[in-house]
């Protein structure tokens, strides 16, 4: 699934990194969970550059499209351009 993911993402943005992490075994029993995967993904991407948080995150929510309604359960993400993600080390 993280291969799917990731190919859905590239396809829609220029990646500079992206950090795919699968929690979904944290998260086996959880209240509400239909089955689908738990994922933590850090995206580097100058495409972000002006766009605020909620935007970013639109943008990753478009690129993954269905697969937010059954594969995956939660997608937590931080998304950053390259200068931010730079000034962060």
């Amino acid at each position: 699934m993280i291969d799917t993911i990731k190919n859905k993402i590239n396809n829609s943005i220029q990646i500079i990194k992206m950090e795919i992490i699968d929690k979904s075994a944290e998260h086996a029993n959880h209240p509400g969970n239909s089955g689908g995967g738990h994922y933590q993904a850090l995206i580097i991407s100058n495409d972000f550059s002006g766009k605020t948080l909620v935007e970013r995150h639109q943008m990753i929510y478009k690129a993954l499209g269905k697969l937010m309604t059954n594969e995956i359960h939660a997608f937590s993400m931080k998304t950053l351009t390259e200068n931010e993600f730079k000034s962060n080390d």
